[in-house]
């Protein structure tokens, strides 16, 4: 039977992509470094080390692949440890699924991605977009998110000031600015689930394109 698999399932929206399916009555399997306390009974880990994953790692046989994994310069150290998580690794996990049968690939980016942009971060989120595109998936769906709500495990400083201003400036961003606006994970996670056997091709999802209330 052929499985999702969420990679980064122990971030924001990964971790609530694992409760939402395990909780629709799926079998997902959570892929992260370290052990998962709230892991639903009927969700399995693979427990990896990511560079080790690269050389020999393989994947179980999987149909979406929700690919969640990312992080930021500040709590990685360096750009090159920072794209190392959100594009080498990123990837490799991108090959492995295709590996493992999987026809579609559900990839957290962020508005304003692009592989030409002068900032490190958009530039290298739209390098990790047109390399998905490559891999010869039959669906892609690329979301991009503004800032993301929730309850993270690590601190995000100017996340947590974003969050302020934005409920002042959130109702402010309507038409095209609306993709802007930040958006609660579980109602990302929500999207991503349901949209995961809607579309062919590739897709790029805003936030007028989200669960919100």
């Amino acid at each position: 039977m052929k499985k999702n698999v969420v990679a980064g399932a122990t971030g924001l929206v990964g971790n609530n992509i694992i409760q939402q399916l395990a909780a629709r009555g799926d079998k997902p399997v959570a892929l992260a470094r370290r052990k998962i306390e709230d892991l639903p009974a009927n969700a399995e880990l693979l427990e990896i080390d990511f560079r080790q994953f690269l050389i020999s790692g393989h994947l179980p046989q999987c149909g979406h692949l929700y690919l969640c994994l990312g992080t930021t310069i500040q709590a990685a150290g360096s750009r090159e440890a920072f794209r190392a998580v959100d594009f080498e690794y990123s990837l490799a996990v991108a090959k492995k699924a295709i590996e493992a049968g999987a026809t579609g690939v559900s990839l957290v980016s962020s508005v304003g991605a692009d592989a030409n942009s002068r900032n490190f971060y958009l530039e290298t989120k739209g390098q990790l977009e047109e390399a998905i595109k490559s891999l010869g998936f039959s669906t892609v769906n690329i979301y991009r998110p503004g800032i993301l709500v929730g309850d993270r495990s690590e601190s995000r400083p100017l996340e947590s000031l974003g969050k302020v201003l934005l409920q002042i400036i959130d109702p402010l961003l309507v038409g095209s600015l609306s993709q802007y606006r930040s958006i609660r994970a579980n109602l990302l996670a929500s999207t991503m689930i349901d949209n995961a056997n809607q579309f062919v091709g590739v897709n790029y999802l805003y936030f007028k394109d989200f669960n919100v209330d």
